[in-house]
């Protein structure tokens, strides 16, 4: 029996797809941020632990935390196809940074619900 393997690999629209809208959210909550710190006239602890005790800004924070892990998760993917020719380096080096970027979105999620 063959496998069509289309259905099984990564495609390179869908790689696009999510770059760019990753891209967008991540740009997004970016705007919002900077605009925060550019509006507000004194930012303390306060005010920041205040923002971040909003469920609107914690869900999406969560959203840009995963939308970043997704870009970096594509992004090394291309990387490191494209540079380290080792495929037992290329697997090592996916696997610690994929984890790295899994950690991030770990203890942001620690620290936002912390709040």
């Amino acid at each position: 029996m063959v496998l069509n393997q289309a259905t099984l690999k990564r495609d390179g629209v869908q790689d696009y797809v999510s770059l760019r809208a990753t891209a967008l959210i991540i740009l997004a909550y970016s705007v919002f941020i900077v605009g925060y710190f550019l509006l507000t006239p004194e930012i303390s602890y306060e005010a920041w632990t205040g923002l971040f005790s909003n469920l609107a800004v914690k869900a999406a924070t969560f959203i840009t935390l995963v939308c970043i892990m997704v870009h970096t998760r594509i992004g090394l993917w291309q990387v490191l196809t494209d540079y380290v020719k080792c495929s037992t380096m290329r697997s090592v080096l996916g696997f610690v940074l994929n984890l790295m970027a899994l950690a991030y979105v770990a203890v942001g999620l620690f620290v936002l619900w912390g709040v």
